[in-house]
């Protein structure tokens, strides 16, 4: 018997041919999560906010503003941000009736800060009761809040949220929105708007009060008052304007003793 030795030797052997579709496929998922990765630090880096400019707050901090809007993981990118807030309002913050979200640039942000008109507060059962224009209940607070003046002289019995104090005149809310645009015109707004029995008022400036007297030549009167002010801080007493008019230059200042 013959046998083809040199035949069978070269069909002896297997080889083993490499999965090249597999590692083709893990080259792929690796180079994809490496472009998500730069992705992803691209849009961290390039976007982070910066700067904030917050315009129009007066109840709240710029720093309280910002750590309202800024909020969660993302909160400091403003792609992230433009999304979030585009065409949509913020609101359900006390003081606030609402707050736009504009986005400048890539670190840029603008909080615009649209605060409720606020005409004063009443103290009732241990909370302030910020009221509008109108008499309306706007806000009940624990605190007070600078620039607001407390309004003290008014009567009422109960008190309703987003309700109209119940008060026997309804013109004294025009009397004080009256009172606290001249006081915002003329920069001297007072701690506190008093009425007596009469609706008189005297305006408190800590440890002086105005005596306004009826709201006859109110414009008058409180025209006067950034030149008078000054000269009586530290001062306590009573300046009183009741009798002034443009006629009748008649002030004076009585010293508490």
């Amino acid at each position: 018997m013959l046998i083809n030795r040199k035949k069978e030797k070269k069909s002896g052997g297997i080889t083993n041919i490499p999965d090249t579709g597999k590692k083709i496929r893990i080259i792929i998922v690796l180079c994809v999560i490496n472009v998500l990765l730069l992705l992803s630090y691209f849009l961290l880096a390039h976007f982070a906010v910066k700067n904030v400019i917050v315009d129009g707050n007066k109840h709240y901090t710029a720093k309280e503003i910002q750590s309202m809007i800024m909020t969660g993981y993302l909160g400091d990118n403003s792609l992230y941000l433009s999304l979030k807030y585009k065409n949509k309002e913020v609101q359900g913050i006390p003081f606030v009736e609402t707050m736009d979200v504009v986005v400048q640039s890539n670190d840029t942000i603008k909080i615009t800060v649209y605060e409720k008109a606020l005409a004063g507060y009443v103290e009732y059962l241990g909370r302030y009761l910020y009221f509008d224009n109108e008499g309306v209940v706007v806000e009940v607070a624990k605190v007070t809040t600078k620039g607001i003046p407390q309004v003290t002289g008014l009567k009422f019995d109960h008190v309703i949220l987003y309700d109209k104090l119940p008060v026997e005149n309804n013109e004294i809310f025009q009397n004080i929105l009256t009172i606290t645009k001249l006081l915002n015109k003329y920069d001297v707004i007072c701690d506190k708007i008093q009425f007596d029995a009469n609706y008189h008022v005297t305006l408190g400036y800590g440890g002086v009060k105005v005596n306004i007297g009826a709201l006859e030549n109110l414009d008058e009167k409180i025209m006067q008052l950034p030149r008078i002010l000054p000269s009586l801080e530290g001062e306590k007493g009573v300046l009183d304007l009741q009798n002034y008019s443009s006629d009748k230059k008649t002030t004076s200042f009585e010293r508490e003793k």
